[in-house]
C-alpha cells in the first residue's frame, strides 16, 4: 500500500466526503475531476512539472512564439504543468507604451492563442499578463489554464514593485498598476494544491504562510527579478518560503535584455519543501528554456509530518 494510500486511510469517511462536498458546491468543482483528482492522489507517484523561461519584449507576437516553443518542449519533456514568467505577453519601455499594449488586439490573441495550446497539448499553463483595471491602471495578472483551455484562476498582485537602487533601476509599478485586493485560495491540479503569488509578493511571507495554512502544497512565483535585486536575494527568498511552509515552490523568470533600460535575471527555479534546488535555469538568455522536475507529494507530507511548525499563536497573532 502507498504512503498517499495510508495516509487518506488514516482520514476519516466523514472527513473526505466533506472535503469532496466542499470542492464541488463552494469551488464549483465537478464531481468527475474530483474523484480523479482522489484517485491520483490515492495511488500516489509523482507529476513533472516545467519551468519556463524567456525574454519577454514590447513585441506580444514574438512573445507568444516564445510561449509556444516552451510549450512544446514541456509537452515533449513529459511535464503535465508549465509554469511561465511574469508579463510574459509584454514588457514595455514605457508606462504609455505598456497601456497602448494593454488595449491592443494582439494582447487579447496572446491568452487566447495559449488556450488553444494548452488544451492541443492536453498541459496546464500558469501563465503572468497584464490586464485592463481602470481607465488609468493596469492588472498584474496570473492566471491558470487548464488542459482544456479554460481559464479556471485568475490572480493580480497584491505588492507592487517600487524601487530606486543607487546606480540601478528605478521602477514604481504603483504609479500605473492596480494592486489586487485579495490572496486566492489554493486549487487542486495534477501537481497538488497550488497557492498563486507574483514576484515582489516574494518579499511577504504573510501571503506564503496564509497559503500553507490553507494547505497549499506548491506555492508559484512568477517574476522578473532585475539583476542586483535577483543577485541579492532571488535564491535566498525562495528557499526561504519553501523552508518555512514545507512546500514546492516553482519560480518561472524572465531573463535577458526586454530593452534599452531593463534586464531581468533569470535564474528560473524549482525547490523541493526541503529547501533544495532540484531544477533551475541560467542568468543568460539565447533561447526559450525549461527546467524539469517531479513534485512529490509524498516528500511534502512527509516533511510536514516529520517536522511539524507549530506555530504559537498564543503569544503573536496569525498572520
Amino acid at each position: 500500500m502507498s504512503k498517499r494510500l495510508i495516509a487518506r486511510s488514516m482520514c476519516s469517511s466523514e472527513e473526505y466526503l466533506s472535503n469532496i462536498l466542499l470542492l464541488h458546491h463552494h469551488l464549483r468543482v465537478p464531481f468527475k475531476n474530483i474523484f480523479a483528482i482522489a484517485y491520483q492522489r490515492s495511488v500516489g507517484g509523482m507529476v513533472l512539472a516545467a519551468v519556463g523561461q524567456l525574454c519577454a519584449t514590447a513585441s506580444i507576437t514574438s512573445n507568444l512564439a516564445q510561449c509556444q516553443t516552451l510549450v512544446r518542449k514541456a509537452t515533449a519533456a513529459g511535464a503535465k504543468v508549465l509554469f511561465l514568467p511574469e508579463a510574459a505577453d509584454y514588457i514595455a519601455s514605457s508606462a504609455e507604451e505598456s497601456f497602448s499594449l494593454a488595449h491592443s488586439r494582439e494582447q487579447g490573441d496572446f491568452v487566447s492563442e495559449l488556450q488553444k495550446a494548452a488544451k492541443l497539448s492536453q498541459i496546464h499553463i500558469n501563465v503572468g499578463v497584464h490586464g485592463i483595471a481602470s481607465e488609468h491602471r493596469l492588472k498584474n495578472s496570473l492566471v491558470w489554464i487548464d488542459d482544456k483551455g479554460a481559464i479556471t484562476q485568475d490572480y493580480q498582485k497584491v505588492h507592487l514593485f517600487d524601487v530606486d537602487i543607487k546606480g540601478g533601476p528605478v521602477l514604481k509599478e504603483s504609479t500605473n498598476v492596480q494592486p489586487g485586493q485579495s490572496i486566492l485560495p489554493p486549487f487542486e491540479t495534477p501537481i497538488g494544491r497550488v497557492g498563486l503569488a507574483i514576484c515582489f509578493d516574494l518579499r511577504f511571507p504573510e501571503i506564503s504562510l496564509a497559503l500553507r495554512r490553507q494547505n497549499a502544497e506548491v506555492i508559484t512565483y512568477p517574476s522578473a527579478f532585475t539583476v542586483p535585486t535577483g543577485k541579492a536575494h532571488w535564491e535566498s527568498l525562495l528557499r526561504a518560503r519553501a523552508i518555512e511552509t514545507q512546500s514546492y515552490v516553482i519560480a518561472a523568470a524572465q531573463a535577458g535584455p526586454h530593452n534599452e533600460k531593463r534586464r531581468s535575471y533569470g535564474h528560473s527555479m524549482i525547490i523541493n519543501p526541503w529547501g533544495e534546488v532540484v531544477a533551475q535555469l541560467g542568468e543568460e538568455y539565447q533561447e526559450p528554456e525549461i527546467a524539469t522536475a517531479e513534485i512529490d507529494l509524498d516528500l511534502v507530507s512527509k516533511i510536514r509530518r516529520e517536522m511539524p511548525l507549530l506555530r504559537r499563536t498564543d503569544l503573536y497573532p496569525e498572520v
